[in-house]
């Protein structure tokens, strides 16, 4: 077997005897020294991106690094804080808006009534203008009970809905629910600052006072 590659290259390269010696001998050297700058080359490149990397971490001053990762914590940390600001208002301007709901709910369901008050008192009003008539005949005093039983009916129906009358003869003056409309001079039975007569009767609803009693006070 040995015999046989010998001869297989012997085929290939021939001996330093054969005219065909020098031609391929100047081939094989060409093809050397054609391969070798490539490969010098690649060398050269790796060689000078090393050098570019050391060079790289000799010239970074690590002061100046740190000093720019601290600019960044701090900016990250400005930043956290005004997230957390921003949420913190998000939730309070929410508790607020849901207390804000609720209290709405509670006035709407508390002061219901102040519809049926509104459309009541004119006629509750003309009632007692009309009682205030004095019944001389039957007729107008039977009159004058019927009108007595339906201002009853009114009345109860208003205090059922927690509407009740303000303004009364004796009561001190209250600016928040009576409107002084004439003043009178004092007396032993009514002493100044006091409701000597009401003209037109006031009510209120709950706490909120739907309408002042227009008053005449004693000076």
């Amino acid at each position: 077997m040995r015999n046989n590659l010998a001869k297989d290259n012997e085929k290939d390269f021939p001996s330093e005897k054969d005219p065909k010696f020098a031609e391929k001998e100047a081939q094989a050297k060409a093809t050397t020294k054609a391969a070798r700058p490539e490969t010098e080359s690649a060398k050269k490149i790796v060689d000078q991106e090393e050098k570019a990397d050391l060079d790289e971490l000799l010239t970074d001053d690590p002061e100046a690094q740190i000093a720019a990762l601290q600019k960044q914590v701090a900016e990250l940390q400005q930043k956290n804080s005004e997230l957390d600001d921003r949420f913190l208002r998000s939730q309070a301007e929410i508790q607020n808006m849901h207390t804000r709901h609720q209290r709405e709910r509670e006035n709407l369901q508390k002061y219901s009534a102040l519809k049926l008050a509104t459309a009541i008192l004119p006629v509750v009003d003309n009632l007692e203008r009309a009682l205030a008539v004095d019944a001389d005949t039957e007729q107008a005093q039977q009159i004058h009970k019927g009108v007595e039983m339906v201002l009853e009916h009114f009345k109860t129906a208003l205090t059922d809905n927690g509407i009740k009358p303000l303004g009364k003869v004796g009561e001190v003056f209250d600016p928040n629910q009576h409107q002084a409309v004439q003043t009178s001079s004092a007396d032993d039975e009514h002493p100044a600052d006091t409701i000597s007569q009401v003209l037109q009767r006031g009510y209120q609803l709950k706490d909120r006072v739907i309408r002042p009693a227009m008053v005449v006070v004693a000076k």
